[in-house]
């Protein structure tokens, strides 16, 4: 999506375009926030969530380079219903505002048609994400994550047959994904090499089976 959307690529927008810089725990939007923008991510990561009435955070996605976040304007929906929050030392987003967006893609058929499946596949993969939430255990959701991990970042090793991912995602992250502590994440993450089901170390996993 950054590659196709980001005006900083396109001659027409380039000259009156700029990327805006955000520290790490600053937040781009909250929730309730006048919704008239999409972003897309130039460096760094942001954390998509939710707070409920006890205060309690519900962590939605992590996004990393070149991922699109905000989508929901483009939808027409006037308000923000989630949180956008950097959690890197520093994140360079690329805004975009919603006509610049719409004249974007009704001059490129292809472009609507990528813009709208990658919506949808977001949506259903959020939805998902949330299904697991609500009503599975913590092992049953971190089994779910490494799945998803495996098709996004996994790369069969031609010379052993197991398969290596090499992701974005720090051990907190991967606890506040899946809304659990880090120990209980140690924990599983431990079961599941000593059962030699995969090894694990910083952003790399390697599934033997």
């Amino acid at each position: 999506m950054f590659s196709l959307l980001c005006p900083h690529k396109l001659k027409k927008f380039k000259k009156n375009h700029a990327f805006t810089v955000y520290q790490k725990k600053d937040f781009i939007y909250f929730e309730e926030d006048s919704a008239k923008q999409v972003y897309l991510i130039a460096n760094g990561k942001v954390k998509i969530g939710y707070y409920e009435k006890d205060g309690t955070e519900i962590i939605k996605a992590i996004l990393n380079k070149g991922e699109l976040f905000g989508e929901k304007a483009f939808l027409g929906i006037d308000k923000r219903n989630e949180f956008a929050q950097c959690i890197d030392k520093t994140t360079e987003i690329c805004p975009l505002d919603i006509d610049t967006m719409h004249n974007l893609m009704r001059n490129n058929k292809n472009l609507s048609v990528k813009v709208y499946k990658f919506l949808g596949m977001r949506f259903k993969k959020l939805e998902r994400r949330l299904q697991l939430l609500l009503f599975k255990d913590t092992k049953t959701r971190l089994v779910e994550f490494l799945k998803d991990l495996r098709e996004d970042y996994g790369y069969s090793c031609t010379n052993t047959g197991m398969i290596i991912v090499k992701h974005p995602y720090t051990q907190k992250d991967i606890a506040n994904l899946i809304a659990t502590s880090r120990p209980t994440l140690n924990i599983l993450m431990n079961e599941l090499q000593e059962s030699e089901i995969l090894q694990f170390s910083r952003n790399q996993i390697v599934f033997k089976n």
